[in-house]
């Protein structure tokens, strides 16, 4: 729980960088908006026609007594609306970085200033594309896993909901620091060594930023903050890490 804290801190951080550049942390905003309504309004409208997509995919219970086609549509419903933004949360994630990569670019010299030296290596938008595709594609399995976990009777919904926001918030570490980490030379392997070391402060960061996401337009609030907490993450993980784990 104290490593669990102590990644919360880091995203706390993160808002504290508005003090420090304001002006580049307000350009972020600019991207995660786009993005984010963009895709609100994909699950709005999701919401809007999801008691007939809870029918249509249970036309098995057609003929069974009330009260049970009642809990298994809506435990369909509610495991497709959790999916939906199991994946809505990773797409804006993938998508944000990858539109709005000169911006957040900014965000990331502007702490790696502060802390030292900016290493030399560049991110560049082909990785940020391959990245994006990527987390897409985990992002999918994710939702699909508590997908069928939300299918449960009674307990599936809060089970799934659950593992979706560990699950979800995991990827987003594993994406937020990936451009602090791959400008050291530290490939996907060793850069899932270094987040595993330190597992505790990984799902702190990622599973507060991922609450964070769920309000109505917090993403787009919180995303130049997540950058800004993500890259002193990134280092101090590189610091703390044994040097089998690098």
């Amino acid at each position: 729980m104290k490593q669990f804290g102590a990644g919360v801190g880091m995203l706390a951080r993160g808002f504290g960088w508005w003090r420090r550049r304001p002006g580049v942390m307000a350009a972020g905003l600019v991207p995660a908006l786009i993005v984010g309504l963009v895709l609100l309004a994909g699950v709005i409208t999701l919401a809007v026609f999801l008691p007939g997509i809870a029918t249509a995919v249970t036309p098995f219970a057609d003929g069974w007594p009330e009260i049970w086609v009642s809990v298994v549509r809506f435990a369909a419903g509610a495991a497709t609306l959790g999916a939906a933004l199991v994946i809505a949360v990773v797409s804006f994630t993938a998508l944000t970085l990858l539109i709005g990569e000169p911006f957040y670019d900014r965000i990331w010299r502007s702490v790696e200033e502060e802390l030292g030296e900016v290493p030399d290596v560049r991110y560049g938008f082909a990785r940020a594309l391959v990245d994006t595709v990527w987390l897409i594609a985990r992002g999918i399995g994710v939702a699909l896993l508590t997908a069928l976990v939300g299918l449960v009777p009674v307990v599936g919904g809060a089970v799934g909901a659950v593992l979706g926001v560990v699950l979800t918030g995991w990827l987003l570490t594993d994406e937020l620091t990936s451009r602090a980490l791959t400008a050291r030379g530290v490939d996907r392997a060793q850069r899932r060594r270094l987040l595993r070391a330190r597992r505790g402060q990984a799902l702190g960061f990622g599973v507060a930023t991922q609450l964070c996401f769920l309000v109505p337009l917090g993403a787009v609030a919180v995303m130049p903050a997540a950058v800004a907490g993500s890259t002193m993450l990134a280092t101090s993980l590189l610091a703390d890490a044994p040097r089998s784990t690098r």
